[in-house]
């Protein structure tokens, strides 16, 4: 039992009969049943965990578990893999798990691993193995299955081999012979990608994901509001990310979910815009998009906010402009509804065109698209922040789908456009859960109305203190 619980407390919000903080181990055990249950009879699964990545010689990056083996096991350490065989039991499925196991030498330069002896009492292994077989029991049980499901990445060799898997299986075997014969064990008529498979599972949250993804949420609600008190003329874009990371990091976010967006001025006209390197000026707005990830889950949210807390009347009409667009495409998120994404943005795109019409603009057919708007609206997120890979756009939203609902107006310094909108930038993302008949916003706490803005970025909201 020692070792046991000294893996567990390295997650200090693990509650009892949880496996990750937030999902119980059941959950994982049926998000497995799940998925071996809609494959076809002589079926195996093969999902690999992550590898440590070197930012030069032996300095690490930060360790993160490869999402699809993440889902399935809730296992995070690296050099690990999973077989999931499907059996015709009532489990309906046998899981061999593989670790690198105790090694006190190691573990006194990187921290506790499982035990091997625990993987079946924690994780649910019906058998345990070191890592180092897991190439020799793959071939000697493969030509068992007509269908072997791999979990890796797209690219392949000239031969239609997998360089991801050869690479694994050469640094697991110590061989490349040896992870030839066992590639070649692996027919290609055998060989199916099984990404889509987890895909069909992972766009429908549980309860319990659910709940994880609106405390990541919060914490980056809290973290953007905080971060519009903190601004003030003359700070760099810089430290207004740096400010964001550190009270997502405070409040127990394990990292944020990509690089902040912090553009202030015309930066913002950049969609992606992550240099983050100038100084805010006086009566500029900041377009922040940025959230964290937090017990696996991404968070995704923008707001654009005045950095001398007021916005001025050009500012504040074409950001009630796109918040007006951004409600009314919210409320479209619903299972009655019926309607699909590429629905939703083709909504976005005839209201936003609406508003500027009424607010001075004169735009031709397809200016919004093209030009003003140039970016889709949403995108579904979960574990990674953009679980859209094998997702179908024109599929109709489903109850328990997340998805972020982003517009955005940007104004170039055109002739076109009315001079007192040049250069300004705004987009307004929440994340929303679709519902049967309404929508959820999980982003709900960062504020969004003009006057909930002004008086966050003039300290009036009465949060507490750091």
């Amino acid at each position: 039992m020692a070792n046991q619980f000294s893996y567990r407390i390295r997650t200090l919000t693990v509650k009892r009969n949880e496996l990750t903080p937030g999902i119980l181990a059941e959950e994982y055990e049926r998000r497995r049943a799940l998925l071996m249950q809609q494959l076809p009879e002589r079926s195996m699964v093969v999902s690999l965990a992550g590898q440590v990545k070197y930012l030069s010689g032996e300095i690490f990056y930060k360790f993160r578990q490869a999402s699809d083996f993440w889902y399935l096991t809730g296992f995070e350490e690296p050099e690990s893999a999973i077989i999931l065989e499907k059996t015709s039991d009532s489990k309906g499925y046998r899981m061999t798990m593989f670790s690198q196991g105790k090694d006190a030498a190691k573990e006194k330069w990187e921290g506790a691993r499982a035990d091997l002896n625990h993987l079946g009492s924690i994780f649910g292994a019906d058998d345990a193995r070191p890592i180092e077989q897991f190439p020799s029991h793959l071939k000697s049980i493969s030509s068992a299955y007509s269908n072997i499901y791999l979990d890796i990445p797209s690219t392949s060799s000239k031969r239609g081999k997998p360089k991801f898997l050869q690479k694994y299986l050469t640094h697991m075997s110590g061989r490349s012979s040896g992870s030839e014969s066992i590639l070649d064990s692996l027919a290609d008529s055998k060989r199916q990608c099984l990404a889509p498979e987890i895909a069909k599972l992972r766009i429908i949250k549980s309860e319990a994901e659910q709940r994880v993804m609106r405390a990541a949420a919060d914490i980056s609600a809290r973290a953007h509001t905080k971060t519009m008190r903190f601004t003030h003329p003359g700070l760099s874009e810089s430290a207004l990310a740096a400010h964001f990371e550190y009270i997502c990091g405070l409040s127990g976010a394990q990292r944020m979910a990509y690089v902040p967006v912090v553009a202030s001025g015309p930066n913002a006209l950049v969609i992606h815009y992550t240099s983050n390197n100038h100084l805010v000026r006086d009566g500029e707005l900041v377009l922040m998009d940025a959230g964290c990830e937090y017990n696996g889950y991404a968070s995704d949210i923008t707001r654009t906010y005045p950095v001398n807390g007021v916005y001025s009347p050009p500012q504040r009409d074409l950001y009630a402009a796109v918040l007006s667009a951004q409600k009314a495409c919210m409320a479209l998120c619903t299972q009655s509804n019926g309607l699909s994404l590429n629905d939703i943005h083709r909504q976005s795109c005839e209201l936003l065109r609406q508003e500027l019409n009424q607010i001075g603009f004169s735009l031709s057919s397809g200016e919004v698209e093209h030009i003003l708007y140039p970016h889709y609206l949403s995108h579904p997120i979960g574990i990674d922040l953009h679980e859209s890979t094998y997702f179908d756009r024109s599929n109709r939203l489903v109850e328990g789908m997340v998805v972020t609902i982003e517009p955005g107006i940007y104004v170039p310094p055109s002739s076109s456009y009315p001079h007192h909108f040049h250069n300004i930038g705004i987009r307004i993302e929440d994340e929303v859960l679709v519902g049967k008949n309404h929508p959820t916003i999980l982003s709900v706490n960062a504020p969004k109305e003009i006057v909930d803005v002004e008086a966050a970025c003039q300290g009036s909201l009465g949060l507490e203190p750091y």
